[in-house]
């Protein structure tokens, strides 16, 4: 079996998870607001080569909202908040000189209270997914894992 690999198309707004180069599962994303860059401080979305650095909260129900990294019990502001990390954090390092800096601005692939906004640019710099989507991409693959994020 090939290892499996991820694809974002932040101009589609998908990302496909790939065998080969075969797209296997297909899911809506939102990439940033602000578009694509990778500055210290921009919340836009890098491009490039990247690898997941690590993977959080496979232990914890859906819907857990994370904070530094570290599950929220609870939350008041899950229906008014504007960009909560939840459910799953797939934690991206990039790997070429121009985005080498993505894991100390914590960009992400993780779910999110705003499901309505998929399929369009509305995050702060992280890859946001549906809840359940992000949970079956986190079950599947592994630290290590590459990603390609396409203009």
């Amino acid at each position: 079996m090939s290892a499996l690999k991820i694809q974002i198309l932040a101009k589609e707004q998908l990302l496909h998870m790939m065998e080969a180069d075969r797209v296997i599962l297909s899911f809506p994303i939102s990439t940033s607001r602000f578009g694509l860059g990778e500055a210290e401080g921009s919340f836009r979305t890098p491009t490039g080569r990247f690898r997941v650095y690590e993977k959080i909260g496979g232990e914890h129900p859906t819907k857990t909202v994370f904070r530094g990294r570290v599950p929220v019990p609870d939350p008041a502001d899950w229906a008014t908040a504007d960009d909560l990390i939840t459910s799953r954090i797939l934690w991206l390092d990039g790997v070429e000189d121009h985005n080498a800096n993505t894991r100390e601005r914590y960009i992400y692939i993780h779910g999110t209270n705003q499901e309505q906004l998929i399929g369009q640019a509305a995050s702060r710099g992280c890859i946001r997914m549906r809840n359940q989507d992000v949970i079956q991409l986190f079950d599947l693959i592994d630290v290590g894992t590459e990603v390609e994020i396409l203009p």
